[in-house]
């Protein structure tokens, strides 16, 4: 195939200051009719992804799996589950993105595979097999119980005993999902060829999912007890379960993975033009996202929770302040990514509205979209985020994640926010599906939101989205310039900063209460977007927002 890449004139560093759109398959748009979100529904809807102004789309994975964790648990790296399509509509996405200026991010899971993956099969055969030292096998304690204390994130022991090698492996995550043994170095020759593969099929970058867990301790030494002083790192994917009790010093980011780290930057620099994404998981995710993105041997930038934190209340500017701040002053220069909200986060329309968790609140939506890609780095947006979703409730008998079925009542899971897109309020399925039913049900507070009715309303958050990136992209300083956060007289609930580049300045205020904010400021000009009934002012000396508003002007 001929690669594109190297034959238009790229420019290497496009990813700096985008955004890009997170989409879910499941739940995008499905075209075969039964019930699931394929690639052939994400093709059909390019046109509207690319009118919202982004630069790419990540797409979560699709490869060949026994959907334990819905897809990040794979099978086959070369070849694309069936509930999606085929490889034939991966490369007719690819070809068609393409042809809209879009970039294409696949999402490639290197820690752990499936335990139907060919290689796990082989290694559980025997202890002697070619395999046999694929995946992280160890010996029970005298007493049979498990090497060490070692957690899962979806919880219980991170070790599954197997009763064909008589050794239990470890899984992070679901026990389905096995653990690679990076030490041997024939893993990680393989899975670096993988990660090739689909370089070679032109696509624009690789997300590389929780890429801080590929090695562990030779030594399975046990983790040392969470120490209160680390407590406030704590995101929603770690509870006061026994794996938030720990600090994870040996079994995820251990130094060794910084080798592997440079092999990947190594082949991603073999196709100019190509992006590095790694998702950092860790009890110091903003410290362990820069050093994972610290000098050209590393990825180009990272992906963490840091600004995924708080539920149920309205952030303070304290939150992107200090996580903004605390990221610069790493060593290196790291380039950022942040993102709001994922496919394992709650809404942030439901998680910051300051509202019933289920209820929309359009302002804060828009206030959110405008502060995520004001930010100093590359935005992630998830689906829905344009439409302003809030938050689906689930009942239990519908749910399907299973993080969240082991944790109901106190955790209702990722379901939430995986629920269908909502494309018009008055079809069946709203117009995702035309199956009897859809994988998750669609609720009805999303039926008013749906981008149809959205498309009639130029007011609606979908305008609003597509408005201000369209402006965004005018000016430079808020794509790659400095920040420099204000001194706003203690008032937490307004943030502001700067963003400069080369001899152009813009001041940001951001009003994130519900209530009228003042803020002493000499902004002299008016503002540079206008955010209808959001719109801030300046006057005498003083700048003041409306519930939820911001303002953009010139210093």
């Amino acid at each position: 195939m001929t690669d594109r890449r190297n034959n238009e004139k790229t420019n290497n560093d496009w990813w700096r200051g985008a955004v890009l759109y997170q989409i879910y398959p499941r739940s995008f748009f499905d075209t075969n009719g039964d019930g699931v979100g394929d690639l052939k529904g994400i093709t059909a809807k390019l046109d509207y992804v690319a009118d919202l102004g982004v630069e790419g789309i990540w797409i979560s994975p699709f490869f060949k799996s026994p959907m334990k964790d819905f897809g990040y648990d794979v099978s086959d790296y070369r070849d694309i589950d069936p509930l999606f399509g085929t490889m034939a509509d991966f490369d007719h996405l690819l070809a068609e993105a393409h042809k809209r200026d879009l970039k294409i991010i696949v999402d490639l899971v290197l820690s752990h595979t499936s335990d139907q993956h060919p290689w796990f099969t082989e290694s559980r055969s025997s202890r002697d097999n070619p395999k046999a030292d694929w995946y992280v096998w160890a010996d029970p304690k005298p007493d049979g119980s498990p090497p060490n204390n070692w957690q899962s994130v979806f919880g219980g022991s991170a070790w599954q005993f197997d009763s064909v090698r008589g050794q239990y492996y470890l899984h992070n995550w679901l026990k389905e999902q096995a653990d690679l043994n990076y030490h041997n170095p024939d893993v990680m020759a393989a899975m670096i060829d993988n990660c090739k593969f689909w370089l070679d099929k032109g696509i624009d970058g690789i997300r590389f999912d929780v890429i801080n867990f590929c090695f562990h301790d030779k030594e399975l030494r046990d983790n040392p007890p969470r120490s209160a002083d680390v407590d406030e790192h704590a995101t929603q994917l770690e509870f006061l379960e026994p794996y938030g009790m720990q600090r994870h010093i040996y079994d995820k980011s251990r130094p060794e993975n910084l080798e592997l780290v440079a092999k990947l930057r190594a082949l991603l620099d073999q196709y100019p033009g190509t992006f590095s994404l790694a998702e950092i998981g860790d009890d110091e995710a903003v410290k362990m996202a820069a050093e994972y993105t610290a000098g050209h041997d590393r990825f180009h930038t990272s992906y963490s929770f840091a600004l995924m934190r708080g539920e149920g209340r309205i952030p303070n500017a304290a939150l992107f302040r200090d996580t903004l701040t605390e990221q610069m002053a790493q060593k290196g220069d790291s380039w950022p990514s942040w993102a709001f909200s994922n496919h394992d986060i709650i809404r942030t329309a439901s998680r910051w509205g300051g509202r019933d968790p289920y209820t929309a609140n359009p302002a804060a939506a828009r206030l959110f979209i405008a502060l995520l890609t004001s930010l100093r780095g590359t935005a992630f947006m998830y689906q829905g985020e344009e439409l302003g979703l809030p938050e689906a409730d689930v009942p239990f008998d519908r749910l399907q994640d299973p993080w969240g079925i082991f944790h109901y009542p106190r955790y209702k899971g990722r379901d939430g926010c995986r629920t269908p897109m909502p494309w018009d309020g008055k079809a069946k399925n709203a117009g995702f599906s035309k199956a009897r039913d859809t994988w998750l049900p669609i609720p009805d507070t999303h039926l008013p939101l749906a981008a149809k009715r959205q498309e009639k309303d130029k007011s609606s958050t979908l305008h609003f989205t597509r408005r201000f990136f369209a402006w965004r992209k005018t000016i430079q300083a808020l794509r790659i310039g400095d920040i420099a956060f204000l001194d706003l007289g203690g008032n937490e609930q307004i943030l502001g900063f700067t963003r400069t580049q080369d001899d152009q300045s813009v001041l940001c205020l951001f009003n994130l209460s519900e209530v009228e904010q003042t803020v002493k400021h000499p902004a002299t000009g008016p503002s540079l977007f206008d955010a209808g009934a959001q719109t801030g002012g300046a006057k005498d000396g003083m700048v003041t927002l409306p519930p939820f508003g911001v303002f953009f002007t010139k210093i």
